[in-house]
């Protein structure tokens, strides 16, 4: 589908209305027609099918085995106890039984019918949640780090984050006259609501917003359409710098499209937060490419004006001149794992969470630990883990017990490697996987950690990250080691990305299968073993000393 196909279907869907009302009560069909697909994308569903039995199906002469993927939208990765088991329950009364946590700290259910979507949302709406925006050509979650009571500027940055994704929500009452109510607010014979940010299209393509805290770098700023470095001096927020176009996706074969880091532009006290954040948004809005959606992203916008262009606009727009940038640190871009004392004395335990997946006996063990109060809390990371907040110290004990009897306490014992990696969700449900990523992590990650017990390596952390497809959701282009699949079983494989998401890696084999990407892996490590200096890194060595030449430019990734 096209982009100005796409544009037409925005413009005509009555503020993102379409048919979708009426495709919800169709009962020869369980999929949607494909232009309200389009649509259904800024109510954050997804509409799939089970790609294991395609074949099976089509010889029988049944239609696909259409479901649906609904992404929750969770500003800041906060989920409160009541929200916490109202996700649980409808995991398993509609959904296929498990809850999968993602990289934007949001929340994914899969395997849901059509006629099962209204019990779903109705049962989110019924806790104050929602997936308005979770996708779509609009701004996506806000992403943030999840520990506020670490420091009152981390409380500070979190209810930013919090408030700008509820400044930057689209306006439509479609989602609550479709899923919720019924009430309609528009039809054909009345013009729908106004949408002053977002127009009758939205954005040209989504649009991604992190706000990071030093020295840690677990959004991954850099990979943002806008970011926000919160800047901390004698422990007051002062302010953040901001850095703009970021973004991971491109397509195999077109050099034309290439992942971007963002670029560091400013800084901004707290109170220009949002006004900033609306206009460089109104920019994209403006200027965004609207004709070929592979060249939609903000990213492109700047790669084709620049930042000289960008600031004047900004200039004029806000009135204001962006102050120079602060000084700041990244030192890594994991979670930290195990407990730690809160400011308030309470206590947080930070999951390791694989793939993010939490089936139905995971699920059992945390529902127990919320139903008995003894979690005031859960967060999401933007690595895929589970944060358990507003833990009494005398409950530690207990805590870890259930962990260990459910079999979620693998952050005790997994190695570094193990910790430090992520999949998307790829075959059998994204209808993008070129390649397995979340079915295969385990088995490839085993693989590399018996090579880096070989090495005398084991106890390194080195970021390992797996996608079915260019489009990048588990960020692997910011990934020390990074895969991306070309074909079954057949992966790009990626070196050299700094271990704190500030440099991305390289191409180092194309289209490679297992062996020959092992084979690759087992000399690079070797190398590692022998010439790493004290405290470095598996990226940083692999570049100081050659082995893979650095990308200053997204063009530089795939060359």
């Amino acid at each position: 589908m096209s982009g100005l196909d796409v544009e037409k279907i925005k413009r005509d869907s009555r503020r993102l209305r379409g048919s979708v009302a009426e495709g919800l009560e169709d009962p020869v069909t369980g999929a949607l027609a494909e232009a309200d697909t389009v649509i259904t994308k800024f109510h954050g569903i997804y509409q799939q099918d089970d790609r294991d039995t395609r074949n099976e199906r089509r010889e029988a002469r049944l239609e696909p085995a259409y479901q649906f993927m609904i992404r929750v939208r969770v500003p800041g990765g906060v989920i409160n106890p009541k929200q916490w088991q109202a996700l649980d329950e409808l995991a398993g009364s509609v959904a296929n039984g498990t809850l999968r946590l993602t990289t934007r700290q949001a929340v994914q259910f899969h395997g849901v019918a059509k006629e099962d979507l209204r019990t779903l949302m109705r049962g989110i709406d019924a806790v104050l949640m929602d997936s308005l925006a979770a996708c779509g050509d609009v701004n996506r979650n806000v992403m943030c780090h999840v520990q506020p009571e670490a420091s009152e500027v981390h409380a500070q940055a979190l209810q930013w984050a919090q408030r700008l994704s509820a400044h930057l929500t689209p306006k439509t009452g479609a989602w609550r006259e479709i899923w919720i109510d019924g009430k309609k607010v528009a039809d054909s014979e009345t013009e729908p609501e106004a949408e002053p940010l977002y127009g009758e299209t939205y954005l040209p393509r989504k649009f991604k917003i992190g706000v990071a805290i030093p020295p840690i770098n677990d959004v991954d700023i850099f990979s943002q359409d806008l970011g926000f470095i919160a800047i901390e001096e004698e422990g007051r927020l002062v302010g953040f710098n901001v850095t703009v176009g970021g973004g991971l996706g491109c397509t195999h074969g077109e050099p034309k499209t290439f992942p971007r880091l963002g670029d560091v532009i400013g800084f901004i006290p707290p109170g220009q937060l949002l006004e900033l954040a609306e206009t460089v948004v109104t920019i994209q809005r403006d200027f965004g490419d609207r004709k070929e959606r592979k060249h939609a992203r903000f990213k492109y916008t700047i790669e084709d004006r620049g930042l000289d262009w960008l600031r004047q606009e900004l200039q004029g727009r806000l009135q204001a001149t962006l102050e120079p940038a602060r000084a700041f640190e990244f030192i890594h871009s994991g979670d930290r794992y195990g407990w730690t004392e809160a400011v308030d004395g309470s206590w947080q335990l930070n999951l390791f969470i694989l793939s993010g997946r939490l089936f139905p006996p995971q699920r059992q063990g945390l529902r127990a630990l919320i139903d008995e109060g003894v979690v005031a809390d859960v967060r999401l990371t933007p690595n895929q883990n589970l944060v358990l907040a507003g833990v009494d110290g005398a409950n530690r004990a207990r805590v870890e017990e259930t962990l260990a009897a459910y079999g979620l306490d693998e952050h005790r014992q997994a190695s570094p490697v193990r910790l430090n990696a992520m999949a998307c969700v790829a075959l059998p449900t994204c209808g993008l996987a070129m390649a397995e990523a979340e079915r295969y992590l385990p088995d490839l990650v085993r693989r590399i950690e018996e090579m880096a017990a070989r090495h005398g390596v084991e106890e390194q952390p080195i970021t390992v990250r797996i996608s079915g497809c260019p489009n990048g959701c588990s960020r692997p282009y910011l990934a020390e080691i990074g895969l991306v699949g070309r074909a079954p079983g057949r992966y790009n494989l990626y070196l050299g990305a700094g271990f704190d998401g500030s440099r991305l890696n390289r191409l180092a084999l194309d289209n490679a299968n297992e062996a020959d990407i092992l084979e690759y892996l087992d000399g690079a490590f070797a190398h590692f073993a022998a010439g790493r200096e004290p405290g470095e890194h598996f990226g940083n060595f692999l570049v100081r000393a050659g082995f893979i030449a650095p990308a200053h430019h997204g063009r530089d990734v795939n060359l």
